[in-house]
């Protein structure tokens, strides 16, 4: 990962994308980190991530409900009639 302050970063902004790409660049204020800027393909890739997750989370969260208060399934004949399919 690259530092540079936000300062430098302001200046030099094609070269911190330019940087994005190959790696994560830190940005810097009073020597503190402020922010990341990282390429637009890893973004979309730690989205997907983090979507993923959170969806195994919500299985794990239903799961243990179902193990709580166990209810007899919803036959999908009678689903589809519900909503009109």
């Amino acid at each position: 990962m690259a530092r540079m302050a936000v300062s430098k970063a302001r200046e030099k902004m094609a070269e911190v994308i330019e940087l994005a790409g190959t790696e994560a660049v830190i940005l810097e204020r009073h020597g503190k980190p402020a922010a990341v800027v990282i390429s637009y393909e890893r973004y979309d890739e730690l989205m997907d991530a983090l979507e993923t997750l959170e969806d195994l989370a919500a299985i794990d969260e239903y799961r243990a409900e179902q193990e709580a208060n166990p209810e007899p399934p919803i036959p999908w004949e009678e689903v589809k009639r519900d909503l009109g399919l």
